[in-house]
């Protein structure tokens, strides 16, 4: 099946930022929106490729063989053979993959963000988004009978497309500050090593939440 990628979204675009799916776009806008980062006046766009699989259209359209844009990503752990394949194909290098660029979510968005918050944190934020009580009746279910909560949570988000889109920038909307800057200093960090040779933007950890 062939990628198609809107040209359109890509004007003036110097950075793109490769994501698996929906929440992980949420998550990185929502994140650079709360620490003052305009992503499209610095020349960076966050696609969404619709699963990692894709990532090798991709990189061919605009990587050096395509619009020679300067590239970098996230990915899950389960995914990185699609990404280091895609990235040699393209001509990217072998390098490690975070030496290109690209970062591992262990094992996914979601486990991210339960370890970040915490379980309690999590249900809070389920609560917010009037999710919890559906997430009480799965708790009953057979299957879930004898799992640990975070695994049970990370199964509720990731069956539950509305809760998995919203979850993400709930995480960054509601009292859950200090979890969030835990997370994008230490990506900020990875990047920030890598912004002289890709330029991908000067992406600085954060000392403290915006006055509100």
């Amino acid at each position: 099946m062939e990628v198609r990628i809107e040209v359109a979204t890509l004007r003036d675009a110097r950075t793109v930022l490769l994501v698996e799916g929906a929440s992980d776009l949420v998550a990185v806008q929502t994140l650079a929106q709360r620490r003052g980062r305009d992503l499209a006046g610095e020349g960076v766009r966050v696609l969404a490729m619709g699963g990692a699989t894709n990532i090798g259209h991709y990189l061919e359209q605009l990587g050096p063989r395509g619009r020679g844009l300067r590239l970098a990503g996230l990915y899950d752990v389960a995914e990185e053979g699609f990404v280091r394949r895609g990235l040699e194909r393209a001509g990217l290098g072998t390098a490690p993959l975070a030496e290109l660029g690209f970062h591992v979510c262990v094992r996914d968005l979601e486990d991210e963000l339960i370890r970040a918050l915490g379980t309690d944190g999590m249900q809070e934020v389920l609560a917010a988004e009037g999710d919890l009580r559906s997430f009480r009746l799965f708790q009953r279910q057979p299957a879930q009978q004898g799992r640990e909560l975070p695994a049970q949570l990370r199964r509720f988000i990731g069956t539950r497309p509305a809760a998995r889109r919203r979850t993400p920038d709930c995480w960054c909307r509601r009292s859950t500050w200090s979890a969030c800057r835990v997370r994008w200093t230490r990506c900020s960090r990875r990047w920030r090593r890598r912004a002289g040779r890709h330029q991908l933007g000067s992406v600085e950890p954060v000392s403290r939440p915006p006055k509100r």
